[in-house]
């Protein structure tokens, strides 16, 4: 299996529709201008309550059929909702308000570029195309080192020494935060200690030389306690020698969380899916490899039509999960695909890997951010669908705007 995954990600997906120059130039990362997002002011709100029970699934949401029936936003509404939350580890909380600039309103919006397709629910269907990443040589390197995982039991992606992309309903249900992001989490991949029985034991030797060494080598009471112990390990060799190549994770403390408030609508109605993404500042910088941020390219600019991405999927415990599928539909904001996937992977980076015009290098960047399994309006109709929300330009805009603090630094992407 390891040696099928290997071939599957650097030799088949790297070696996907490359051929012929003109194919070639369609599958590249292109450095465009992007919208300007001002910060313009900011207030203090009241404390959250922190009370809201995680969930995984909106009670109901506007998904590409019911968007295309909408007029294009104006600027002032698209201002309304970049306009951002920011709430402290110390539970304070505030709301900042912005300007958007050089933005060209396009006179459509939310075309769907496919006919009506068959859809299929997140769960697994036949065979599970899955993989669970467990050879340490990919575990901890790039790019399945960038993944995360949440305190709330979500996902997430490493995209700077001290920032954390994931889909806001995993910290707010859209009128309060989750219960626990007062005190959030993020825990960072690291490898289980294969000597860590070596250290252990030397371990107990210290403490027995700091008490003084008052236990006589040959006594009676030290001999049961060895044979006891010596019977404990024993019986947990098995269980040790799984657990080796099993990940572990380093936990760090959450210093504060932005939230588009075109998803924190409070008690004016439903959270809009289009901004299902939040970004969490670490109150401690980590020194892995992660992955910058894209634009979402259109359909036709996916390699073979598919995306890549890699959670914490809730029925392989603490497994990290990759997987890769085709994209059947996407719209403006949103993409609707086929990967097999469960609760726990919401809020898992999606990624391609393009190359680079300047030096032909291939190239991940992550262009969306996975809701997961999502109730969506069809023409007055619930239907459950497979979502991920696209960076686009303005949400690249704000996304960069919230790692750098300044938008000097924000204007291409």
């Amino acid at each position: 299996m390891e040696n099928m995954l290997l071939w599957l990600l650097f030799f088949t997906l790297g070696r996907t529709l490359t051929d012929g120059s003109e194919m070639e130039q369609d599958f590249m990362w292109h450095l465009r201008k992007i919208p300007r997002l001002v910060s313009e002011r900011t207030f203090h709100l009241t404390s959250p309550t922190f009370e809201a029970d995680a969930k995984m699934v909106l009670n109901r949401a506007c998904g590409i059929e019911c968007r295309k029936e909408l007029p294009a936003p104006s600027l002032s509404e698209l201002e309304h909702s970049l306009a951002y939350e920011t709430v402290f580890e110390n539970g304070t909380r505030t709301l900042t308000t912005v300007k958007v600039q050089g933005l060209v309103l396009e006179p459509t919006q939310n075309i769907t570029t496919r006919g009506a397709s068959v859809r299929r629910r997140r769960q697994v269907y036949g065979t599970d195309s899955r993989f669970s990443i467990l050879d340490k040589r990919f575990l901890t390197n790039f790019p399945f080192n960038t993944a995360v995982k949440l305190s709330t039991g979500c996902s997430g992606i490493l995209i700077s020494p001290n920032h954390v992309l994931t889909a806001a309903h995993c910290v707010h249900d859209g009128r309060d935060y989750i219960k626990g992001t007062k005190k959030l989490r993020v825990g960072l991949l690291k490898m289980r200690n294969k000597g860590g029985g070596k250290k252990r034991r030397g371990a107990r030797r210290s403490r027995r030389e700091a008490n003084g060494g008052d236990q006589r080598e040959g006594s009676e009471e030290n001999l049961k306690e060895r044979t006891k112990a010596g019977r404990r390990r024993k019986g947990s060799g098995r269980r040790h020698r799984v657990a080796e190549g099993q990940p572990s994770f380093q936990w760090t403390r959450v210093k504060n969380t932005h939230i588009p408030k075109g998803w924190v609508r409070g008690g004016s109605g439903d959270a809009a899916l289009d901004y299902d993404y939040a970004l969490l500042e670490l109150k401690r910088a980590h020194r892995k490899k992660y992955m910058e941020l894209g634009i979402s390219p259109t359909i036709k600019k996916l390699p073979g039509g598919m995306i890549h991405f890699s959670g914490f999927d809730h029925d392989r415990a603490d497994q990290l999960v990759y997987r890769f599928c085709s994209v059947s539909d996407e719209s403006n904001d949103l993409l609707y695909q086929y990967c097999d996937a469960e609760s726990g992977s919401t809020g898992s980076g999606v990624y391609l890997r393009l190359k680079e015009p300047d030096n032909k290098n291939w190239k991940r960047k992550i262009i969306a951010i996975y809701s997961g399994h999502q109730w969506v309006d069809v023409h007055g109709v619930q239907k459950d669908y497979n979502v991920a929300v696209r960076i686009t330009p303005l949400k690249f805009a704000q996304i960069c705007l919230w790692i750098h603090g300044d938008d000097a630094k924000c204007t291409y992407g």
